[in-house]
């Protein structure tokens, strides 16, 4: 046998020895285990049903029916808050880490509520906020605080029942039609007056007193005084006519 025959099969031998070795090598490492909870065929995320709420934001999952039941954290960017029945995603870096992402599909679509714990601020930067409620819009708070440059509140009717209520403004104007106030007193304290009624203005009073510190003065087209018992005048000069 020449030597460049030698060398080819020697050549040939080596190639086939090389292809055996990789072929050996890629079965190993099909056949090894994944790290973390992929061993056991964790992909990363499930759709799941809540089927209990715990303390502390926690849930329990079912991830298939009948099947076992995931102990999961609400996530903080899942502001829906999750009710039994619920159709949930539960992802996380491995199957003992799972965490409650999203509500995909909620048994009763008809309530919802966005939870979350402590402050929340909604901020807008460069444009603005609506909420808008087609049967009812309720608001309840311990306190209420509004701040605005300039407001406009359009209501058709309106129930106030409150405590007590105290105002301060530089000017108020109230235009209307008619105004009803029922009161067991009513007290006006200001440094000048003036009150202008074209038509017609009655008084019905027990007792009526008028002080004047300096002048009191009456005047009319006609003037009637008239009593049923008196008529007192008392004055150090009378001057009639």
């Amino acid at each position: 046998m020449s030597h460049d025959a030698v060398r080819e099969n020697l050549g040939s031998t080596a190639k086939a020895a090389s292809a055996d070795a990789g072929a050996h090598d890629m079965r190993a490492l099909l056949h090894k285990p994944l790290p973390g909870g992929a061993a056991a065929g964790w992909a990363g995320s499930a759709l799941g049903r809540v089927t209990q709420a715990l303390p502390d934001d926690g849930y329990l999952v079912e991830v298939q029916p009948g099947g076992e039941r995931w102990h999961c954290t609400r996530a903080a960017s899942c502001l829906l808050q999750p009710d039994i029945g619920d159709t949930v995603l539960v992802a996380g870096p491995q199957r003992e880490q799972v965490y409650l992402i999203a509500v995909i599909t909620q048994a009763d679509p008809g309530r919802s509520q966005l939870v979350v714990n402590g402050n929340l601020t909604l901020h807008a930067r460069q444009g603005g906020i609506a909420l808008h409620a087609d049967t009812q819009l309720d608001l309840r708070s311990s306190e209420l605080t509004l701040e605005a440059r300039k407001a406009q509140v359009e209501v058709n009717e309106m129930d106030y029942r409150g405590a007590e209520v105290r105002m301060t403004t530089l000017v108020a104007r109230f235009v209307g039609r008619t105004c009803e106030a029922v009161l067991d007193r009513l007290s006006v304290l200001t440094r000048s007056s003036f009150r202008l009624t074209e038509e017609v203005e009655q008084v019905r009073a027990g007792h009526i007193d008028y002080e004047a510190r300096n002048t009191l003065r009456l005047h009319a087209k006609n003037t009637l005084v008239s009593s049923k018992e008196l008529v007192k005048v008392d004055a150090e000069q009378i001057h009639m006519g």
